[in-house]
Order: C-alpha cells, then structure tokens, then sequence
C-alpha cells in the first residue's frame, strides 16, 4: 500500500483558492483520490483515508505515564442472532485487550501504578485514543482513566467499573401513557432511571488512597439523560456506565 508524504507549502489550481502554509510530515497510509473536474470551487469527491502508523522497522511500542495501549477487538459482524450486518449498521468498537501499560502516575507525593495490568480485557470510552495501526493490527493508545472497566467475561454486565465510574442496568421504558395508551417504539421516552449493578472502587486521593462512592450495587438511581457510554446485554437489557458525578439521586 502506497504512502504518500505532504510537504506543499501551498496548493493552488485554475479556480481553485491558494491554501497557504499546508505543511505535513506526517506519513498517510493510504489515499484515494476520485477525479478532481478543474475550474470548479469545490474538490468534489475527494477521500482522503488516514491512519497513524508504526513504521515497520519498529518491533515495539512502550506508552508512557499513565497511558496504555489496546489492541482493538474487531467489528461485529453479525447480530447474537447470527444476522449479518451491513458495513453502516456495524458499530464501532470500543473494546479490546491490553497489550502494554506505562509506569504509571503520581497522586500528591505518591507513585501509582496502572491499575489494569497486561492481558485484560477491557472496555473504554467510545472517541478516546489515538489510534495506530502497529504489528498489522489496529491498536489505541489512551489514558487509564478513559478506560471504563474490565471484562471479567464476553457479557457487560459483568464489567468491574474502574475509578469513580458505576454500571447501571437500565429501567425499562414505559410501555403505556398514563391513559393506558400503548406507545411505539419511537415514543418511548428515553429512561434515565436504573439500578446500580457495580461501583468502582473510587478516585484517589493527594495521599494515594481510595475514596469510596456514596452509591452501592443495588441502589436505584436517577443520573443525568445522556451522559455515559451505552451497551446491550446478553440477555437484551440495556445497561449504562458513567462517571458517580452523573448520578443525581438515590431513589427508594
């Protein structure tokens, strides 16, 4: 696959306006270019398709601080059904294994570990990292704390939140209005009500130590409308996680 180098200082055409001071030294993996029409304002149908990517003469790749490195789990390709999914309907992934930690950071005068350790899987947040592509696959190196949690099996409600964040099996819409009207699909009203399933083990404090949450397994919470990351379940449930400051109220 061909890598092309931008070095232009400017680029300029018959119609076209003068773009000034373009300069990259970055390596692009791969471009395609559809037919450029000149005397046109617009460059129509230009792609152009970027990875950052680990020149192959280096065999290892070492985060630093507090950063990791992840190698993505692949697309779903297919429905638990077995129905297969156009490329559109596929989601992005945003979960894989640890393939290298950093030394870690300081909390006050304390040296802290990276709390996830090589070989686990884990689930982040879904537009953190910077991706590389490294070793032939598709890799991101992110902080620890966009890391969400760690899968101790294939099904998220399974997850061991990290830090301050909670897993929340989310309540089940309402079915019917208060008339006893029953609502379609579209106008069910997003719940943002759920019971807590796992708790992280909290945020650390100048001292190094744990600051436990206010909220445990089993609460039935109120937390903010659209804050967190979003997943189904094995068995269909729809099940949240988000940050203990996104939870305002402890219902009972």
């Amino acid at each position: 696959m061909a890598s092309t180098q931008l070095t232009a200082s400017s680029i300029s055409g018959n119609g076209f306006a003068s773009f000034e001071g373009l300069r990259s030294t970055c390596i692009v993996k791969s471009a395609s270019f559809a037919p450029l029409k000149l005397n046109n304002s617009s460059f129509r149908g230009l792609v152009v398709k970027a990875a950052t990517t680990a020149a192959p003469k280096y065999t290892s790749l070492k985060p630093l601080g507090d950063r990791v490195l992840v190698k993505i789990k692949t697309t779903e390709e297919k429905t638990v059904g077995g129905i297969l999914l156009p490329i559109t309907a596929q989601s992005k992934p945003n979960r894989g294994e640890v393939v290298a930690v950093g030394e870690g950071h300081s909390a006050g005068k304390t040296k802290v570990d990276i709390s996830v350790k090589t070989g686990a899987k884990v689930i982040y947040s879904k537009y953190a990292g910077t991706e590389v592509e490294f070793d032939g696959s598709k890799h991101l190196i992110l902080k620890e704390d966009d890391i969400v949690g760690i899968l101790e099996t294939d099904d998220v409600k399974d997850l061991q939140p990290l830090n301050d964040r909670v897993l929340i099996k989310v309540a089940e819409a309402e079915e019917k209005t208060a008339g006893g009207l029953l609502l379609s699909e579209a106008a069910k009203e997003k719940p943002s009500i759920g019971t807590i399933i796992a708790v992280g083990p909290g945020l650390l404090d100048e001292e190094g130590n744990r600051k436990p949450l206010s909220v445990s397994p089993g609460n039935t919470v109120l937390y903010s409308k659209y804050a967190g990351n979003e997943f189904k379940g094995a068995d269909g449930s729809d099940y949240i996680t988000l940050g203990a400051p996104d939870v305002m109220a402890v219902l009972s």
